[in-house]
This record gives C-alpha cells, structure tokens and sequence, in this order.
C-alpha cells in the first residue's frame, strides 16, 4: 500500500470537517498504512529534523532513582545489567498481567512544534508480547506510542484515546532478536511522524486528526516509556531533543 498522497489528505480533510469528530475516528481507523518488509518504500522518505541548538534531555539511569518519575502502570525499576549500554544500570518493567505498563518522565511537557526522541530497548522476555516502546505527545491520559515487537517483528505507531488503543502505522521488520539491544527513534514534527528502528526509519505519517483543529492533545505533552501485557523490557540511553513548555523541576 502506499502513502497517502497530499490530494487524497486534501480530500479526507474535507470528508472530516463535515463529519467532524465521528468521521475522525471512523476514517483514521481505516486507513492503516501497511509497509513493505523492511520498510523499503521508506528509502525515499525524507528525513525529519529538529532544529540545531534544540535542548537535550537525557536519562542513563545511573544516577536516576525513579523518585520524580511518574508511574501509570507497571512494575518499574533501576537494576545492574552486565551489558546495558552506558555503564552498569537500565530501567527495566517486570509487570506482566496489565494491557499496557506506561511510565512519564520528570522532564515535564514538550512542545508539538519539533521532538527527537530515541532509546535503546532490550525485550527480555514475554510469551504473548515482547515489546518496547517510546509515549510522546501525553496529556490527559492519552498518546501516541512508537513500539518494536520481538514476537511479531513488526513495528507500529498508535494512539491511544484513555480507552483504546488505534493502530495508525505498520511496518515489518527482519526478525527483531530477543535478549538483545535494538534503538528506537521517533521524530516528530507538526503533524509529521517518523519511527525508527536500528537506524532505518520505518514510519513515515502525516496525522489525519490534525485536520481537525479540536483536540488539546496535538498542542503539547509529556514523554515516557511503554510495554505490554507480558512483556519484560529493559530500557537504556533515553534521550530526547525538544523544548520544554515549563521547568520540570
């Protein structure tokens, strides 16, 4: 499948503006972008950027206790790791009964205009899911979410609306190996959204429900980390490249 062309999102906007919320949730359910293995149509896609001089923020957990972090679901903590990529510890989620273990960083809101976000994930294990992913855009109780799934091979873009979850983008990957590292990115800029994996960007989207200018949630949010169901992920060298809408602390 390819990507949506500008006259066919033209289009779209106008069939939202006259059907208004509804016809939102009813047209971005539907159109779900399939990508090729590899994401090979991606070769042309350009890339995203912030722009230089963009603040960094950035957790390596060595020092960082959790205290200030803000835990929705899960079963979060700092632990040694022989082979985490800075020094010697990672954050790692061990619950494995709830749909979804999502944790906020301290850093406070990040403003919609331009965000580059990344870090490195480690499925450990998990029978039914063994993911990782990066939340962004959080207020209120609803996000996007960029994942790698080690079970499926696949990586996808959702977003959750506080009751469920959408499915927007995805993508198939080589086989995504267990009880190795792999890096997730996530660029986003306006209503344009890129996921990486390991280097290659594998979403490319353009945010249908930005056509409709009545949701909060595309002006400014938080940033954290996501696993599901059953899966055990440790988590390293997060950081994140965009300005903050007030002081974290």
């Amino acid at each position: 499948m390819q990507l949506i062309t500008s006259s066919r999102r033209r289009l779209c906007g106008l069939i939202l503006g006259g059907l208004g919320g509804f016809g939102l949730l009813l047209v971005t359910d539907l159109i779900q972008i399939q990508a090729r293995p590899g994401g090979e149509w991606m070769a042309d896609a350009a890339e995203l950027t912030v722009p230089e001089g963009t603040p960094v923020t950035s957790f390596d957990f060595e020092k960082e206790d959790l205290g200030k972090w803000r835990v929705l679901e899960g079963q979060w903590a700092v632990e040694e790791m022989p082979d985490a990529p800075s020094s010697k510890r990672v954050l790692i989620q061990r619950a494995d009964r709830n749909a979804f273990n999502v944790i906020i960083t301290p850093a406070g809101a990040f403003y919609r205009a331009a965000i580059d976000i990344s870090v490195k994930i480690k499925p450990l294990s998990g029978s039914e899911d063994a993911s990782g992913g990066i939340v962004f855009r959080f207020a209120e109780g609803k996000y996007y979410v960029v994942r790698a799934h080690a079970r499926e091979n696949n990586v996808r873009l959702y977003y959750y609306d506080g009751n469920k979850q959408h499915m927007l983008v995805t993508a198939n990957v080589q086989p995504l190996a267990l009880r190795r590292w792999h890096t997730i990115r996530v660029v986003a800029v306006g209503d344009q959204i890129q996921g990486w994996l390991d280097g290659q960007i594998l979403i490319d989207y353009e945010d249908m429900r930005s056509l409709v200018r009545t949701d909060p949630r595309l002006e400014e949010g938080e940033v954290g980390l996501w696993t599901k169901a059953d899966s055990v992920t440790a988590f390293d060298d997060f950081i994140i490249r965009g300005y903050r809408t007030a002081p974290s602390r």
